[in-house]
């Protein structure tokens, strides 16, 4: 028996729209209420480098890498269907799989307003009951009323107004710290520093000609260096270079 287009329209809805796998029904789970984070593999250069650093609860203003927005005004695309989509001209929101305290919040008000989170009305995510949901994409900021109806208040002279957050961390591999990373077959092209001989380099920065590569103690390595007819030899653990005297050597 065929899997159901509805039970495949809903594994997209939570897996695209959401970042969450599939555990129920529409009926008995809505997207918002499905609990296990399923992330898509992106490309390296859109890494978020620093995500690491951003908080489980959203703070309550700037801070780190996170950058607060409270109730600012969206842009009608007025490509779309009238006060069907909303554009915040801001990337990379930072979506609730990193904290439930994500979630962006939404509200209409009259275009304008600077207090639309006091004033506006708020919209929810799975709508009033009216078949007047909305959707956002957290990485390009747009707000879609993807349900069938508009919500009431949504009506001629009126703006969405959204709170919630976005990254503003480094992206792709640059500068960023290893922790226990296994790398396969990986290419170090520049070091800001040499690697140390704890790490398996040998800590210089130049190299001496006609010189040996020895260790100056349990932790250093340097180059020793001699005169023509001379033999390397160690004397007080440390190594050196010296004629053949016949006697001492």
């Amino acid at each position: 028996m065929a899997i159901s287009d509805t039970q495949k329209v809903d594994l997209l809805w939570k897996k695209i729209g959401f970042s969450k796998a599939k555990s129920d029904t529409n009926a008995n789970k809505k997207a918002p209420n499905e609990a296990i984070v399923s992330d898509f593999i992106i490309k390296p250069a859109s890494i978020w480098s620093d995500a690491s650093s951003i908080p489980s609860t959203l703070p309550g203003s700037n801070s780190g890498v996170v950058i607060v927005y409270t109730g600012i005004e969206t842009t009608e695309d007025i490509t779309s269907t009238a006060r069907r989509t909303w554009k915040s001209d801001i990337i990379n929101w930072i979506p609730p799989s990193f904290g439930a305290t994500y979630q962006l919040k939404v509200y209409s008000d009259t275009a304008g307003s600077t207090n639309a989170v006091s004033n506006g009305t708020q919209l929810f995510e799975t709508g009033s009951g009216n078949d007047d949901e909305w959707y956002f994409d957290y990485q390009s900021g747009v707000l879609h009323f993807i349900g069938t109806n508009l919500p009431s208040s949504v009506t001629s002279g009126k703006s969405i107004f959204i709170s919630g957050a976005k990254y503003n961390g480094n992206t792709g591999f640059s500068g960023t710290s290893l922790t226990n990373a296994n790398l396969i077959n990986a290419t170090i092209t520049s070091l800001s520093a040499p690697l140390e001989v704890k790490d398996g380099g040998t800590g210089v920065t130049s190299f001496t000609a006609n010189s040996v590569l020895a260790a100056a103690n349990s932790s250093t390595m340097d180059f020793k260096t001699g005169s023509n007819g001379q033999v390397m030899i160690v004397t007080n653990n440390d190594v050196d270079f010296s004629d053949l005297d016949g006697g001492t050597y």
